[in-house]
């Protein structure tokens, strides 16, 4: 009698394998060891559902999916954040336009800087110049401090004119990122505005104005 009961109180498992085939077994079933299986009681109710066992490298792999799937919302949420903020920051066309201005402007101020220095330095070069033509039939006799002048005039204006081409690098990158972020805008202006939420519709009730 006592086997008996066991017989009767023993679990059926159940399932679909991959080929579509039903299986049944006393114990779980290898083969759907990917799959959900059932386990029913003899009368045919489900006890339980045993989901999908996986070997270590599944689960591995697994593991690195939902790593990924929860890296890709985070990387949403901070591109919906940033959105907000530029929309924030840029409100229309005209607000991001005058911004562009202004950084071209700050950087045309310094080539325009830049210009009053290179042409400082080229008076100085004349001045160094008609020094030289002192020892224009005997270079060999030349100051040192002349020659020392010179040099520093030379490095003086090659670092004025690389600084230039910087500016006018930067000019083109500052282009670049209003162009960027212009179409990112076009679309967030054109986009229907945030539904107002539940919690945000009982805001003012929950805190009243005083009289």
């Amino acid at each position: 009698m006592l086997m008996a009961g066991n017989v009767v109180g023993q679990g059926i498992y159940t399932c679909i394998d991959a080929k579509g085939r039903k299986i049944t077994a006393d114990r779980p079933i290898g083969e759907c060891n990917d799959r959900n299986q059932q386990e029913v009681s003899p009368t045919g109710m489900v006890r339980r559902v045993i989901p999908p066992s996986f070997t270590a490298q599944e689960r591995a792999a697994l593991e690195e999916k939902e790593k990924q799937q929860a890296a890709a919302r985070l990387n949403q949420a901070e591109e919906k954040r940033r959105d907000r903020a530029l929309l924030t920051r840029y409100p229309n066309s005209a607000a991001h336009e005058k911004e562009r201005v202004l950084a071209l402007d700050q950087v045309e101020e310094l080539i325009r800087l830049s210009s009053k220095r290179s042409q400082e330095l080229a008076e100085q070069r004349a001045i160094i110049a008609q020094e030289l033509e002192f020892y224009k039939k005997t270079p060999s006799k030349t100051p040192l401090a002349v020659k020392r002048r010179l040099e520093e005039n030379d490095s003086l204006v090659a670092g004025q004119k690389r600084f230039v081409a910087d500016q006018e690098g930067e000019k083109r990158r500052i282009n670049q990122r209003f162009d960027g972020e212009l179409v990112k805008l076009k679309s967030l202006w054109g986009a229907p505005a945030a539904p107002v939420t539940a919690d945000a519709q009982l805001e003012p009730a929950s805190n009243p104005k005083k009289p």
